[in-house]
C-alpha cells in the first residue's frame, strides 16, 4: 500500500513517426535479408526472380566451365554470372527493405509497451490504498490508478477523473488530448501517458490481448498476402517470360544460318535482361510501402487487399454518431421568449446544470460561460434535482425560494401549469425541424427561452466531404435518426446522401446492392451496430476510440479515430495503384528498349543490314551483354526510393492519368535503357572488362 508513483519506460520515438528511406540500421538487416530471401522456398513466390535466380544458377556453372577450361571470353562469362546473382540480390533487397521499414513499425509500437507496475485499487472509492502489481498479475477489471507523469501500463476505460494524455507514442500527434470518464473519449491505451491529474482506469484486456499487441500482431503479419491485382501481375509477367524464352531459344536457329556462334551464357543474359525483371523485383516492395505508409498515417491494414481496393472505391458510407458528429448533445446556444434577455436565460440554465455531470450539461455550463461570461457560481447552499425519467427534468433550488427547472418542453409546462403560448412553440418547432433537441428553461415557474441541443458535427468534415466528392467518391451518411433529423445533420455535413433509421439489416441491404451495381464500398464506423456493415464492405474502417467488435470486423483500423481520415486512405491506395502501373510501364517499356538496344550489336557482324538499327555503337557483342547485364541490375537499385517512397498522386480523370503515365515513365522507360547502357558500355570498354 503505496502513494509513492512508480517509474516507467518510455519510448522517445513513436510509431508513426518518419523512418528514413535510407536508414542505416534497415539497409545493414536488408543487406542479410538478401541473402536469406535466397532461399528457393521463398523465391518461386515471385516468378521472375526465381527464373532469375535459376539462369544465375545455370550461368555460374558455365563461368566455372570455361574458367576451367580456359575458354575464350571466360572472364566476361563470370562477370555476367555475378551480375546476374546481383540483380536477385537487389530484387531481394528492395522486398527486405520495405519489410525492414514495417519491422521498424512494429518495433516502435514494442517500445511503446509500459514495464511499469500497475497501481491496483484495494477500494476503489480510496484512491490513496493500492498495490503495486506486475502487468501480468493485473486481471480484466481490475481498477487501476494512473497519476501525472506515470505510463499507462495496459488498455482500459475511465471510470472516474479527468485528465491530459499524451498519446503521441501512439499516434504521432505531439498535442496532448483529454480524457475522461463517459462519452467517446473515455479509453485509454497502453503505452500513452498522464501529463496532468490522475485516472482511475478499470483494465478491458489482459497482457498479450491489448490494442499495442494486436497493433503489433497486425504490422508484422499485414505484409504476408498478395493482392488479386499482383496474382494478376505475376501471371503477366510471367507470361511475358515465357514469351522472351521463346525469343532467346529461337535465335541460335537463326545464328546458324551464318555460322555464327552464339555463347549459351550470353543467350542466358539477354533472356534475363529481356524479361520484365524490373518491376518483377519491385513488385513486392511497392505493396509492403503502401501499407508502410498507412501506418505513417495511423491507420493499421490487415492486409494489402484493403490498401488497394481503398483506390478504387466508389461510396463510402459513414456511420453518424461518433463519426461525423461527436455523438452527444451538446448546447448550441439559447432561445430567449419575447421580454427575456439571453444572458438571463443562460443564467438560469448554467445554474440548473451545474451538478450535472452529463456531457448536455456541461456544455451548458461551457457555453455560458464562454458566450455570455456567466461565471460557474459557488453551490453552496443549492439543492439540485437529478433527472428522472418520471419528471423528464432536472433543476436546482436557489437560497431564498428561486426555483430553476429544464427539460423536456412538456414537462416544463406541467411544472408551470399552462400551455405553450405561440413564441416558445415556434422556437421548439425550429429547433427540432433543424435536428435539435429543445430543452425548455424555467425559474419560478415562468419559461425563460430554449436551450438549443444538437449533435454537433466535427470540425473541418463538410470540406473533407467536398475533397472526397472532387475525387468521384459518393458519400452517404447512416444513422438511426428519424428522417427530419437526419436530413438536417446531412445537409450541414455536407454529404451526398444519407439512410434514416438504419439498422444492421438495412447497412448491409444498402452495401449489398452497390456492391451488385458494381461498386466498390468502403463503410466507416464504431458501434458495434456497425459490424457487419464493415464486414461486408470492401474497405471496413474501424475508429480505435469503437468497440472491440468493430475493430475485430474492419480490415483498416484508424489511431486517430478521425473518420475524415478516409481522404489519406483513399490517397494511399490510388499511390499504391499509380506506383505499381508507372513501375510496370517502366518496365515493359525498358525491355522493349533493351531488345533493340543489343540484338543489333550481337548479330550486326552476321548481319551487316541491322547496322541500321546499331545507333547505339556498342563496343563488342561481350561489352554489349555485359553492359546490359550490369544495367538491368542497377536500375533496380535506382528505382527502391520511388517504389518505397511511391509516385504522387494528382487528382485527374483516369485518361489523364493514363497519358501522363505514359509521357514519364513509358517514355522515360525507353530512354534511359539506350542512355544507361551506352554510358555502361564506356566504362567496360575504359576499364577492358570485355
Amino acid at each position: 500500500m503505496s502513494q509513492s508513483t512508480t517509474k516507467t519506460v518510455t519510448t522517445s520515438k513513436s510509431a508513426t513517426s518518419e523512418i528514413g528511406l535510407f536508414d542505416a540500421a534497415i539497409l545493414r538487416t536488408a543487406a542479410l535479408q538478401s541473402f536469406r530471401k535466397l532461399d528457393p522456398r521463398g523465391l518461386v513466390r515471385n516468378p521472375v526472380i526465381f527464373v532469375t535466380a535459376l539462369v544465375a544458377v545455370l550461368a555460374s556453372i558455365l563461368a566455372l566451365r570455361d574458367l576451367a577450361h580456359g575458354a575464350p571470353n571466360a572472364f566476361v562469362g563470370l562477370q555476367v554470372a555475378i551480375w546476374l546473382w546481383f540483380t536477385v540480390l537487389f530484387a531481394n533487397f528492395a522486398e527486405a527493405v520495405a519489410e525492414g521499414r514495417g519491422k521498424a513499425r512494429a518495433d516502435a509500437f514494442r517500445a511503446t509497451k509500459s514495464n511499469a507496475r500497475a497501481k491496483v485499487l484495494i477500494d476503489p472509492a480510496r484512491r490513496e490504498l493500492f498495490e503495486l502489481k506486475d502487468l501480468d498479475e493485473v486481471e480484466v477489471g481490475d481498477m487501476i490508478l494512473v497519476e501525472v507523469g506515470d505510463t499507462v501500463p495496459t488498455d482500459g476505460e475511465i471510470i472516474e477523473g479527468v485528465a491530459s494524455v499524451d498519446e503521441s507514442a501512439i499516434t504521432g500527434e505531439s498535442a496532448p488530448v483529454i480524457r475522461e470518464s463517459g462519452g467517446d473519449r473515455s479509453s485509454v491505451t497502453g503505452g500513452t501517458r498522464l501529463v496532468s491529474d490522475w485516472l482511475v482506469v478499470k483494465v478491458t484486456a489482459k497482457q498479450g490481448e491489448t490494442f499495442l499487441d494486436r497493433m503489433i500482431a497486425l504490422v508484422e503479419g499485414a505484409k504476408r498476402h498478395k493482392t488479386p491485382n499482383e496474382i494478376a501481375l505475376d501471371i503477366l509477367l510471367a507470361g511475358l517470360t515465357l514469351v522472351f524464352l521463346f525469343v532467346v531459344v529461337t535465335l541460335p536457329i537463326f545464328a546458324s544460318w551464318t555460322s555464327t556462334d552464339i555463347p549459351v551464357i550470353y543467350l542466358a543474359a539477354l533472356f534475363v535482361t529481356l524479361i520484365p525483371t524490373t518491376i518483377g523485383g519491385l513488385l513486392s516492395a511497392i505493396g509492403i510501402a503502401g501499407m508502410d505508409r498507412l501506418v505513417k498515417a495511423n491507420v493499421i491494414a490487415k492486409s494489402g487487399r484493403a490498401v488497394e481496393a481503398a483506390g478504387d472505391i466508389d461510396v463510402l458510407l459513414l456511420d453518424k454518431t461518433g463519426t461525423i458528429t461527436f455523438g452527444n448533445r451538446m448546447a448550441d446556444a439559447f432561445e430567449a421568449l419575447p421580454g427575456v434577455g439571453e444572458r438571463e436565460l443562460a443564467e438560469a440554465a448554467v445554474l440548473a446544470s451545474l451538478a450535472d455531470d452529463t456531457p448536455e450539461g456541461k456544455s451548458i455550463v461551457d457555453l455560458g460561460q464562454r458566450n455570455y461570461s456567466v461565471a460557474a457560481q459557488t453551490r453552496d447552499g443549492i439543492t439540485f434535482l437529478p433527472f428522472t425519467a418520471q419528471t423528464r427534468m432536472s433543476g436546482a433550488d436557489l437560497p431564498g425560494g428561486s426555483e430553476i427547472r429544464k427539460g423536456a418542453s412538456d414537462a416544463i409546462l406541467r411544472y408551470v401549469g399552462g400551455k405553450a403560448d405561440a413564441a416558445l412553440d415556434a422556437i421548439v418547432r425550429k429547433i427540432a425541424m433543424s435536428g435539435g433537441t429543445p430543452l425548455v428553461v424555467a425559474r419560478d415557474k415562468r419559461v425563460l427561452g430554449v436551450v438549443h441541443l444538437k449533435d454537433i458535427v466535427k470540425p473541418g468534415i463538410r470540406e473533407r466531404f467536398a475533397e472526397l466528392r472532387r475525387m468521384g467518391i459518393r458519400t452517404v451518411m447512416i444513422t438511426g435518426d428519424n428522417p427530419l433529423t437526419a436530413a438536417a445533420i446531412a445537409a450541414e455535413a455536407g454529404v451526398d446522401d444519407f439512410l434514416a433509421e438504419a439498422t444492421p439489416e438495412r447497412k448491409l441491404e444498402l452495401i449489398r446492392k452497390e456492391q451488385a451495381e458494381g461498386r466498390l464500398v468502403a463503410m466507416c464506423g464504431d458501434g458495434s451496430n456497425d459490424a457487419p456493415a464493415l464486414a461486408q464492405a470492401d474497405v471496413g474502417v474501424a475508429m480505435n476510440s469503437g468497440t472491440p467488435a468493430a475493430k475485430e470486423a474492419g480490415n483498416l483500423i484508424d489511431l486517430d479515430s478521425d473518420p475524415t481520415k478516409l481522404i489519406e486512405i483513399v490517397l494511399v491506395g490510388k499511390q499504391l495503384l499509380i506506383s505499381r502501373g508507372a513501375l510496370t510501364t517502366f518496365s515493359i517499356a525498358n525491355d522493349v528498349a533493351k531488345y533493340f538496344a543489343i540484338l543489333p550489336a550481337l548479330f550486326v557482324t552476321a548481319y551487316p543490314g541491322l547496322a541500321v538499327l546499331d545507333i547505339m555503337r556498342l563496343g563488342t557483342p561481350q561489352s554489349a551483354i555485359l553492359s546490359a547485364i550490369i544495367f538491368n541490375a542497377l536500375v533496380i537499385v535506382a528505382l527502391i526510393p520511388i517504389a518505397l517512397k511511391g509516385v504522387r498522386y494528382v487528382p485527374a480523370s483516369a485518361a489523364a492519368l493514363l497519358s501522363r503515365n505514359l509521357a514519364i515513365y513509358g517514355i522515360g522507360g525507353l530512354i534511359v535503357p539506350f542512355v544507361g547502357i551506352k554510358l555502361i558500355d564506356i566504362v567496360v570498354d575504359f576499364l577492358r572488362l570485355a
